[in-house]
């Protein structure tokens, strides 16, 4: 079974990181709607996967935003 990112791997990325996996996940996703939509698509369950990966790093965006978690370089500067 295809895995997802983990969130502790997604919350070791730094802002600029984060915005760059949402971009390739965005990508993948707008791909694979291209190849279900022409019948060419094996895997459907890659739609769910790719989603939810979406899903968690707006969720770390979000909690860096308001202060529930901090970038890893954030807390390297304020030790």
């Amino acid at each position: 079974m295809a895995a997802g990112i983990k969130a502790n791997d997604l919350r070791e990325l730094s802002d600029e990181g984060l915005v760059e996996k949402l971009r390739e996940a965005k990508a993948e996703l707008f791909n694979l709607r291209v190849q279900s939509a022409t019948g060419q698509l094996d895997n459907h369950g890659r739609l769910q996967i790719i989603r939810r990966d979406i899903a968690r790093i707006y969720t770390i965006m979000r909690e860096r935003e308001l202060g529930l978690s901090a970038a890893p370089d954030a807390v390297a500067e304020v030790a």
